[in-house]
């Protein structure tokens, strides 16, 4: 019993102790592998990008989508139009982009988190105007010293990079799933921006196409979201196959009238106990999903009155689980804190 007692790292006494070195490895979905000394027991393609990215490739294979979730996801895809999926947080709109994409075989997920800042213009490309002026500037004083190298117009694709929506719209035979996630978060005029893109399946990169004429064939290469060099024919982007869509909304605002009937739209309700406890399997581990049932329950208990997020969950399962603290109702309830104000 002592064990559990005594699983606080920092105790708060002010005397310097070497506690840290007893904290148990971390929650997969804060597992960030980055590039200092790796342990020896570390390999590459051991699965951390998935665990970073919150384990969605686990929750892919184990997602069982309900009757009406699968008729709107084959709805979107027969149709070709973006589906909007709306639902509390942790109802799993995130994580039907990922099924759909590992079912399908349709590679990663293009994502683009939306915030309030964020502009049609994110999603599209980047061109890095400064970077191009400081190389010309450097080419400049070369030639003025008698070094070759003037910039052609080729090179101006070097300095464009696709975005997730621009990638998503690249010609290709598959589609590409493309998760535009939380748009409920941007200003109020990225969803009417979308329109005209998501309806016509391509954009214009002017940069490229006041120069098109001087270039092979019309045709530039520039990086897409992947990494990846890609050619584009006369500075203009249009998919082939248009990419499955998924919009993600929280239900923080109303979007207008030409985005809703420019998509499929899907309403998730609330989780029950079988969909939340594979979300913590797939996080977790079967154990941990047997372990937190209890937890399970009392969390679904309280989500009929109060807004929680299933991330919360996922908190309480583990740091109870790992730490194995006495009290450990008390602990998940301070975890597990509601997100809307008390009525």
């Amino acid at each position: 019993m002592s064990e559990r007692i005594e699983w606080l790292i920092y105790r708060g006494a002010g005397e310097p102790h070497e506690g840290i070195e007893q904290l148990p490895p971390p929650p997969p979905w804060r597992d960030f592998g980055g590039c200092g000394a790796p342990a020896p027991d570390e390999q590459d393609g051991d699965g951390s990008a998935d665990r970073r990215l919150g384990g969605y490739r686990h929750i892919a294979e184990l997602h069982r989508p309900g009757a009406e979730e699968l008729e709107m996801i084959n709805a979107a895809l027969y149709l070709r139009r973006p589906l909007l999926v709306t639902g509390s947080p942790g109802a799993g709109k995130s994580t039907l982009a990922h099924s759909v994409a590992h079912e399908l075989g349709l590679g990663r997920v293009l994502r683009w988190p939306i915030v309030s800042r964020s502009a049609l213009q994110d999603g599209l490309y980047h061109y890095d105007a400064i970077a191009r002026l400081q190389d010309v500037q450097i080419a400049a004083h070369g030639a003025a010293a008698g070094a070759p190298g003037a910039e052609s117009a080729q090179s101006v694709g070097s300095y464009i990079r696709l975005g997730p929506l621009g990638t998503a719209l690249l010609p290709s035979d598959r589609p590409r799933v493309l998760l535009i996630d939380e748009l409920d978060k941007s200003d109020i005029d990225l969803p009417n921006d979308l329109l005209n893109v998501l309806e016509e399946g391509e954009f214009a990169i002017p940069e490229l196409e006041r120069i098109a004429d001087r270039l092979p064939d019309g045709e530039a290469e520039v990086l897409d979201d992947d990494g990846n060099k890609v050619k584009v024919r006369g500075g203009r982007v249009q998919c082939r196959a248009f990419p499955f869509v998924v919009l993600t909304s929280n239900g923080e605002r109303d979007f207008p009238a030409p985005l809703m009937r420019r998509c499929i739209h899907l309403e998730l309700g609330r989780p029950d106990h079988q969909r939340l406890a594979t979300f913590v399997r797939a996080h977790l581990g079967d154990e941990a999903a047997r372990s937190g049932d209890d937890l399970i329950a009392h969390f679904l208990e309280r989500s009929r009155s109060e807004l929680l997020a299933t991330d919360q969950l996922l908190n309480a399962i583990y740091l109870t689980d790992a730490a194995a603290p006495a009290g450990r109702d008390r602990l998940a309830d301070l975890l597990i804190q509601r997100l809307d104000r008390p009525r």
